[in-house]
């Protein structure tokens, strides 16, 4: 996920960088480094566990507790 991807997702679901990173469980200061691509100058990769969950979001999880356990 590209720095611009990232910031169309985010502005796709209508959300602030603030509410990005309380949905995502990052700090807000993340966000902007992400949408930026670098952090003091240097590049920074959103890692796969953030892309993921930019999915999930956007097909409305907001949280996931594990898979349901079955009943015997």
């Amino acid at each position: 996920m590209t720095p611009k991807a990232f910031k169309h997702w985010r502005k796709s679901l209508k959300l602030s960088q603030k509410e990005a990173a309380t949905a995502l469980g990052l700090k807000h200061r993340i966000v902007q480094y992400y949408e930026k691509g670098e952090r003091d100058g240097k590049p920074i990769q959103i890692p796969k566990s953030v892309r993921l969950a930019c999915w999930a979001i956007s097909q409305g999880v907001t949280d996931f507790n594990g898979p349901e356990e079955a009943h015997s």
